[in-house]
């Protein structure tokens, strides 16, 4: 096997499972995440999603650089 398709089966392995574990995790609305309504404007800023998303990604991203 070569080692892009290797590198791909992790990847869309890594997907799969951050999508499973999503379907549990309500991101989106966590303390932290700035929501600001005024009148009829809506402003988000999700910093608590963000912060999680980017240790994730982060362990995702390392765990697939040990493999090469």
């Amino acid at each position: 096997m070569s080692g892009i398709s290797k590198l791909l089966m992790i990847v869309g392995g890594a997907i799969f499972l951050v999508g499973f574990l999503f379907q549990f995790v309500k991101l989106g609305k966590l303390p932290g995440d700035i929501i600001v309504k005024k009148g009829n404007t809506t402003f988000f800023f999700p910093v608590m999603t963000s912060i999680i998303i980017s240790i994730i990604l982060t362990a995702v991203l390392y765990v697939v650089g040990r493999f090469k």
